[in-house]
């Protein structure tokens, strides 16, 4: 999209001709599809729950935009330069589980502030005699998508304030995204990738229920022996101790105990957590989320309080697809 001085006080008269402004909106649907592929493809390497929520919601919105520039009239989607291409590839390059901190850098910190400053800028610059359902459509996209960068945002802090290298991290890949952008181009040369939208809605409440989501509860009332039994368990996956963990079965479960536990230690777990607990007769349940360099597992287990203390009676095991 090329600016153009305005060509006259008369009403049909604007700063976008019909194909300029048709050109950006090709251009438009081209970045808002891509970016509804790579933050859906996210989702699946994204262990921390909040991330992983914000960017299930807001993939169903990026999809909403996409179509609605796909109805309005104009060339097929496609972007406007070999290099706005390579940018989105390195946008999308993180997808190790410890990267999301880049990946929410690369979604709301650079690319939509970015497009919402395109998209403001266009509203701003478009017809209102012959361009109402442009106008319609940006006016909503830029609404939303605002609303997107203040929720993202959020719990990108939230996640970065733990520790001083992520923020440092965000902060250099956020640098390191917004020169490739500029090298890039952008969408428009009208709009630099320094102008970014920088004045955000208040989506605290959101925010903190999504992270309220991926809280532990506070206390399980398990008991002392059993708390005990089940630190030793924990350590005993940890260690991938074999023979420990036969141990930790009921003698009439070790052969199938023992190859549930085998499905487990292929994450090579080396964090725990008690995600549930829950008391059946006189046995209880716990679940286990076990989180390791070759992914993570849910595990299930129950157990009985015997004579010689507690042990399995029965397990299950699933992959984790939130933490």
């Amino acid at each position: 999209m090329r600016l153009r001085p305005i060509l006259g006080p008369h009403p049909l008269h604007g700063v976008l001709s019909v194909e300029e402004s048709a050109a950006a909106i090709g251009h438009y649907r081209c970045a808002e599809e891509r970016m509804m592929r790579i933050m859906a493809g996210w989702i699946a390497v994204t262990p921390e729950l909040a991330a992983k929520l914000v960017l299930g919601r807001h993939v169903g919105e990026c999809a909403q935009h996409a179509d609605g520039w796909r109805r309005l009239p104009g060339p097929p989607a496609r972007p406007p330069s070999d290099a706005f291409a390579r940018f989105l590839d390195r946008l999308e390059s993180p997808r190790g589980r410890d990267q999301t901190p880049e990946r929410l850098v690369g979604v709301y910190r650079v690319l939509k502030p970015y497009l919402t400053a395109t998209y403001e800028l266009h509203l701003a610059s478009s017809n209102a005699v012959y361009e109402r359902p442009t106008r319609r459509l940006l006016g909503q996209v830029v609404g939303e998508e605002r609303a997107q960068i203040g929720l993202g945002v959020r719990i990108l802090l939230h996640l970065v304030s733990s520790a001083p290298r992520l923020e440092e991290r965000a902060d250099r890949w956020e640098a390191e995204l917004t020169a490739a952008l500029e090298a890039a181009g952008g969408v428009t040369p009208a709009v630099h990738p320094g102008r970014l939208a920088r004045s955000l809605p208040d989506c605290g409440g959101a925010a903190q229920e999504l992270i309220g989501l991926a809280s532990p509860a506070a206390r399980w009332p398990i008991p002392g022996d059993l708390k005990a039994a089940l630190d030793e368990h924990a350590r005993h996956l940890k260690a991938g101790d074999v023979a420990a963990l036969e141990a930790d079965l009921a003698p009439g479960y070790r052969e199938r105990g023992l190859e549930v536990f085998k499905v487990v230690l292929r994450v090579e777990p080396m964090g725990d957590r008690i995600v549930a607990f829950a008391k059946a007769g006189p046995d209880r349940l716990v679940r286990w989320r076990l989180d390791g360099p070759r992914g993570a597992a849910v595990l299930t287990t129950r157990w009985e309080r015997r004579t010689d203390g507690w042990q399995i009676l029965d397990a299950e095991v699933s992959p984790a697809e939130a933490p």
